[in-house]
């Protein structure tokens, strides 16, 4: 018999799980997202998430609760009588009691082959990292953060030029596939569970605001690791200054490693008119580029409207 099945998640990494665990014809008995956010250029509007999005075009009843730590709250969700529950970058802590409501618990999609990266940002650090492989993992959850025992794991390889936004793209299809194995298992019995090792164990924190810059001191593949892995959000940045001496902020959407003779020039320094850049220790190409307020702009078209001399050095 289908399984009855709680599925918490809120972007639209999650989307893809949802669906696909529908169209295998579980019965989506509730759907828990994080609540709207404001949205536009005012934020005036309440914007609810892709999973809520997702949930409604599907028919399913959607919650969106502040926490899970209430009583009421924790009723209400044993009320449903799950079998499982499904977890996909939701975005709230879950008490114990709600782990255990599901009878057969709860079952998480996280995007790393842990115990590496666990935590909130995995897609990014590994990236950011230049880690060559990452995965996914469906794990039976714990108290703990992203430390259950794994059930099913695919590993999936991370090419040099691969940017977060690719990598996150290839990651809801494995997870959605994944978590369609599980259930199916799950529902027949047959879902073994090991325990994560012991070594290895790393942690992505969310990305900060204050690590977004680009540091031209770092080595180039450092730099290019830095611009892949916050691509396309929120974007590794720089400052560019105008004749006047006025700076604005440009976003570095992409980049490419480039073996140069060039390079005893200061970190940061425009070497030729393609905007091939000095680090610290060798130099990157910048590829594609997005001032404020302005759309995303291979460097030829960037520099059409924004000329950008040798000798330059952003700051």
């Amino acid at each position: 018999m289908p399984l009855r099945i709680i599925f918490m998640g809120t972007p639209a990494y999650a989307v893809p799980t949802l669906q696909a665990l529908s169209e295998a014809g579980h019965e989506i008995v509730a759907v828990y997202s994080q609540p709207p956010r404001p949205a536009g250029r005012r934020g005036l509007e309440l914007k609810p998430s892709p999973v809520h999005e997702a949930a409604e075009r599907l028919g399913l009843s959607v919650f969106t609760p502040t926490s899970l730590k209430g009583g009421d709250e924790q009723a209400a969700l044993r009320a449903f009588k799950a079998d499982a529950a499904v977890v996909v970058a939701y975005g709230l802590l879950l008490p114990r009691a709600v782990l255990d409501a599901p009878r057969l618990g709860a079952w998480n999609g996280h995007a790393s082959l842990l115990p590496r990266w666990r935590g909130a940002a995995p897609i990014q650090r590994a990236i950011m990292a230049g880690d060559a492989e990452t995965g996914v993992m469906i794990m039976k959850m714990d108290a703990g953060l992203d430390t259950g025992p794994v059930a099913l794991t695919e590993s999936v390889s991370i090419p040099e030029t691969m940017s977060t936004g690719e990598l996150h793209d290839r990651l809801a299809e494995v997870t959605a596939r994944l978590m369609v194995d599980a259930m199916a298992r799950l529902e027949r019995g047959d879902l073994p569970v090991r325990p994560q090792a012991d070594e290895r164990v790393s942690y992505a924190p969310k990305i900060l605001k204050a690590e977004t810059r680009v540091d031209f001191s770092r080595s180039a593949e450092e730099v290019h690791n830095h611009a892949r892995g916050l691509a396309p959000s929120p974007g590794a940045w720089f400052e560019l200054a105008d004749a006047s001496g006025r700076t604005e902020r440009v976003r570095l959407l992409q980049t490419e490693l480039v073996q140069s003779d060039a390079s005893r020039a200061a970190p940061g320094t425009v070497l030729d008119e393609n905007l091939l850049v000095a680090c610290g220790e060798g130099t990157v190409r910048l590829k594609r580029l997005q001032k404020a307020g302005g759309k995303p702009l291979a460097a030829q078209e960037f520099l059409r409207g924004t000329p950008v001399a040798p000798g330059t050095v952003f700051s």
